[in-house]
């Protein structure tokens, strides 16, 4: 059974991989970058998830280009639905490509994480997977959060502070700001 796994960085595909496995899938990774800013972040998260995949064995397909002004302009306005657009990014050029690559599954590293909103994963995935006949994995991940953060960590992976767009990043900023006044 073959699933493209959208990656969106080294530490969140730790659990999902190894999961992933136990179940027999022949799974290749796929790293979604015009979301992250800014590129040095993205670098970043890019080096550790190539190190980590080399030592795992995980082939991987690396998205070409930075066009973060796309997403940036699909935001614009629309903030408040801003995680959504983002999904809908990562997971319809994940789908469009297992299309292409004749995967008989794909899923999502998204599904790992704690914050993110896994009903409207699901929803964005399930229906894109319809449209383009590729079928939606869905497993919660989230129960080895910890587990990977101690991996990570004794891995001496690069662990971010937020999602990766500008806006999370902004508010994170802030929160350290107001911490401190």
């Amino acid at each position: 059974m073959k699933l493209l796994l959208h990656t969106c960085c080294g530490p969140c595909t730790i659990y999902p991989l190894e999961k992933l496995r136990e179940k027999n899938f022949e799974v290749m990774g796929f790293f979604y970058r015009h979301n992250i800013h800014p590129l040095t972040e993205c670098m970043k998260r890019e080096e550790t998830l190539k190190k980590f995949a080399e030592d795992s064995n995980l082939p991987m397909i690396w998205q070409k280009g930075y066009e973060m002004e796309e997403f940036l302009r699909k935001a614009c306005f629309r903030e408040a639905n801003r995680c959504q657009i983002c999904y809908y990014d990562r997971i319809y050029a994940t789908v469009k490509l297992a299309k292409r690559g004749k995967f008989e599954y794909f899923s999502s590293t998204l599904l790992y994480s704690r914050q993110q909103n896994h009903e409207k994963i699901i929803e964005i995935a399930q229906s894109l997977g319809k449209q383009n006949g590729v079928k939606f994995y869905y497993e919660d991940f989230r129960s080895g959060w910890n587990y990977a953060i101690e991996k990570s960590k004794e891995l001496g992976m690069y662990r971010q502070e937020y999602c990766g767009c500008i806006y999370s990043e902004k508010q994170r900023y802030i929160k350290l700001a107001e911490r401190f006044n």
